[in-house]
């Protein structure tokens, strides 16, 4: 790379903050946050604006057939670009800077560099990926798994919502089902600019962390099927009930959390109960369960707890049981030149780092098996 104000480059934080108010304001929820869920109408109007910036920096703006985007500003060597960005796509409560932050970052990078005319040795990429929320279709990290062949695309492609339109048919509505092929893009290095989403940097009064890696995560889709009935007339002693079962679960998932300590943690998600009713015995249970661990064989253990339980929960209350994977990844760990140079810098630029591991899933563990990968 050219040195050429380089050292003292620094970009416009003024501007980046204006971008991320106006898209921010797509999904915008009433008192604050966004709900931008992914291949609806507002994320295709979020897509559309950040495409829109891409193309006033000069960058080209490619679409693959997942609906991942990505634009490349062109640099002296024709070899793999230098690729960072995120996700913006949001949960139904999401916030303001939860991946848009990593996309219009590295924009903004882009821009500055442009402005000060400086040509990289490297082209530079800058993309966000379908669906990493996960939460209108399982799993999350969906774009970028298909995009570093971890997820085969034609399965996401068929993946359904609950309404029961799939991927592939709402990226064709929202016009992102792109031409690209998938697995074709291949990046020098990968740098992930993200919040933390947790307490840790704030409550140590840190700045800066150096992702060492992310947490393995296993989503479980759980139905007990009972039998509904009258709750004042139906002895407990007769009962077949799916509510009590649901109920259990959370127990158990506290427990598995309490016994194996160190990093494992463990949420019930969601549980929706039929007929959902205050005087009537809940039939079905639907319930959701995500663990996590930065150790995989810690993880594996958490999920073996889990099934021995669910199958006595369901033995107990004479139900049938049902369960599922809507996601499992296993747990990654980043480069380590690529967490000693985030701490480097971010000490030479005056300040506080320290190493931590994240317990949220990024796009950016995606790529750490394919090339050098990091994450702010």
């Amino acid at each position: 790379m050219k040195t050429k104000n380089i050292e003292t480059l620094r970009i416009d934080s003024s501007r980046l903050h204006s971008a991320l108010a106006e898209l921010g304001e797509i999904g915008a929820l009433p008192g604050g946050g966004v709900c931008r869920l992914a291949l609806t109408d507002a994320d295709r109007a979020a897509r559309d604006l950040v495409c829109k910036w891409m193309g006033g920096l000069g960058l080209s703006v490619q679409v693959d057939r997942i609906g991942n985007v990505i634009g490349i500003r062109k640099g002296r060597e024709d070899a793999p670009p230098v690729l960072t960005g995120s996700h913006i796509d949001t949960v139904r409560t999401g916030g303001l800077y939860d991946g848009s932050l990593g996309v219009l970052s590295g924009l903004e990078a882009v821009a500055r560099l442009n402005e000060a005319k400086i040509e990289t040795a490297r082209p530079i990429a800058v993309g966000f990926f379908t669906n990493e929320e996960g939460v209108r279709f399982a799993p999350d990290m969906m774009g970028s798994a298909v995009h570093q062949g971890a997820l085969p695309l034609e399965e996401m492609l068929g993946k359904r919502d609950v309404h029961g339109r799939t991927v592939e048919q709402e990226l064709e509505r929202i016009g992102y089902r792109g031409p690209a092929p998938c697995g074709d893009f291949e990046a020098s290095v990968c740098v992930e600019l993200h919040i933390e989403q947790g307490p840790v940097l704030e409550n140590e009064g840190l700045t800066i962390g150096a992702v060492t890696g992310v947490q393995g995560i296993s989503w479980t889709e759980i139905v007990f099927e009972g039998t509904s009935n009258h709750a004042g007339t139906t002895p407990m002693s007769m009962r077949r009930d799916a509510g009590y079962a649901a109920a259990q679960v959370g127990f158990v998932v506290r427990r598995i959390t309490e016994e194996l300590g160190g990093t494992q943690v463990g949420t019930v998600g969601s549980i929706e109960l039929e007929p959902n009713q205050v005087n009537v015995i809940a039939r079905r249970a639907r319930v959701t369960v995500d663990l996590r661990n930065t150790d995989a064989a810690g993880l594996r253990e958490a999920e073996d707890v889990l099934h021995a339980a669910l199958e006595d929960i369901a033995a107990s209350e004479n139900l049938e049981l049902h369960h599922r994977s809507l996601a499992r990844f296993e747990p990654v760990d980043f480069d380590e030149e690529m967490i000693a140079r985030v701490e480097r810098i971010a000490r030479y630029e005056g300040h506080r780092v320290r190493r931590l591991s994240s317990g949220a899933g990024h796009d950016a563990q995606m790529f750490a098996p394919h090339c050098p990968t990091g994450m702010i």
